[in-house]
């Protein structure tokens, strides 16, 4: 019998600390093409295992290998190339914009830019997206115009939601891309629920859920998986584990589950643990996953393993919880050099190819920037009137609103 004693409180902590010497051998990476894919009609419990490894295509010599390869025309992986650099051109920009008073606020990607570029490949018009503020690469990839997209971090004039969103929330019904919130996970049970619908009302569409490693401890992130387990709704559950949730580390919300796509192993759901770094690995899981919704076979969580490489957002320095140069130590590389890599494999791209594509993208960034600049920034130029606040709720507005909005003097 083992010697009673007073309880403890655990409390995990970050293997490294700022100062010491990035250490990512904790990381069990299988070797690209390793791991069995299984038939997307797979019962969840003969794939246990795709919970605990990492799905890989993607070897160093930028050769796709192995049974997730997926068969794909080498001029969407050359526009996959396209929409990540034009992903990371925007987001420099609008950092940049930031520091110089522009806007308030501002997230960007970088490091993560192949999960949303390219998820969104997979996805068929009339699909939606439920993501959080670090999925901008899907309306890239949708073809969402950019400087609608700095009209919304700006808040001027042409700001789609008109100035009631925080910059980076944007918004587009058209392109699959729910309104995000700015509250923690309440867009995973929003998700389902637009999952479930779609099934009442029999429409062959499917909706795909966008959650932070950090937020998975969140409630809404259980209950929906109560409700997708449940229901079998045509949806996937992303989990993108950048290994930082602000400045606490990921294992403070993936407790003693050992991975976050483990989750799934309780309520019945099949899961899947993807290199997030990889762009063929992380559209050939979400292509997996898409069948699996469009057989009617019900939901799919998969866990994307990737680094945030930037701070969390503006407000954020990572050197305070984290080393300086611990990014580039991250094991699983650049998506954006490994897709390089391949396509110049491949003989369909070439490095003076590259350097013209990012010139062309710049420019086309730029033009954008000037364009949205001259409606207006957080300080100068044409914003929403305060009229606005009022608008877009009901389709008729209500005495008590009329009444408020001619207090305000509208």
């Amino acid at each position: 019998m083992p010697e009673e004693r007073a309880p403890h409180l655990n409390v995990p902590a970050p293997g490294i600390r700022p100062g010491g010497e990035p250490d990512f051998t904790h990381v069990s990476i299988p070797a690209a093409g390793e791991v069995d894919r299984p038939a997307p009609d797979t019962p969840p419990e003969e794939m246990r295992d795709l919970a605990f490894t990492i799905i890989r295509v993607l070897n160093r010599k930028g050769e796709a290998v192995g049974p997730w390869a997926p068969e794909v025309a080498p001029e969407m992986l050359l526009q996959g190339l396209r929409d990540m650099v034009k992903l990371r051109t925007y987001d420099a920009r609008m950092m940049t914009a930031q520091r110089q008073g522009k806007t308030s606020f501002y997230m960007q990607h970088l490091g993560e830019e192949a999960i949303s570029c390219a998820f969104q490949r997979a996805l068929r018009k009339g699909d939606m997206n439920f993501p959080t503020y670090r999925q901008a690469g899907l309306l890239i990839a949708a073809g969402y115009p950019l400087v609608n997209m700095m009209n919304q971090v700006y808040s001027n004039d042409a700001d789609p939601v008109r100035g009631r969103q925080l910059p980076v929330f944007y918004s587009s019904k058209q392109h699959g891309f729910f309104s995000i919130s700015g509250n923690l996970a309440t867009q995973y049970p929003q998700a389902v629920g637009w999952a479930m619908a779609a099934a009442i009302k029999r429409e062959k569409k499917l909706a795909a859920a966008w959650i932070g490693d950090g937020s998975t401890a969140e409630s809404d992130f259980h209950g929906a998986l109560v409700f997708a387990s449940t229901y079998k709704p045509p949806v996937i559950l992303n989990i993108v584990n950048n290994q930082w949730a602000i400045s606490t580390f990921q294992g403070i919300a993936r407790g003693g589950a050992g991975t976050f796509a483990a989750r799934g192993h309780g309520f019945g759901i099949p899961a899947l643990r993807v290199d997030g770094n990889d762009y063929l690995a992380v559209y050939a899981a979400a292509q997996w996953a898409t069948e699996r919704a469009r057989a009617d076979l019900g939901p799919t969580i998969i866990e994307f393993v990737t680094y945030r490489t930037g701070g969390h957002s503006t407000s954020d320095d990572p050197s305070a919880y984290r080393p300086k140069e611990e990014g580039l130590a991250w094991p699983l590389g650049d998506p954006i050099l490994r897709l390089k890599a391949h396509l110049i494999a491949l003989g369909v791209w070439s490095e003076d190819r590259h350097t013209q594509a990012e010139a062309e993208i710049k420019a086309e960034v730029v033009a954008a920037q000037k364009e949205a600049e001259a409606i207006g920034t957080l300080h100068t130029g044409r914003r929403p009137s305060p009229r606005d606040m009022f608008e877009d709720v009901f389709a008729e507005m209500p005495p008590h609103l009329v009444r408020q909005r001619h207090e305000v003097g509208y």
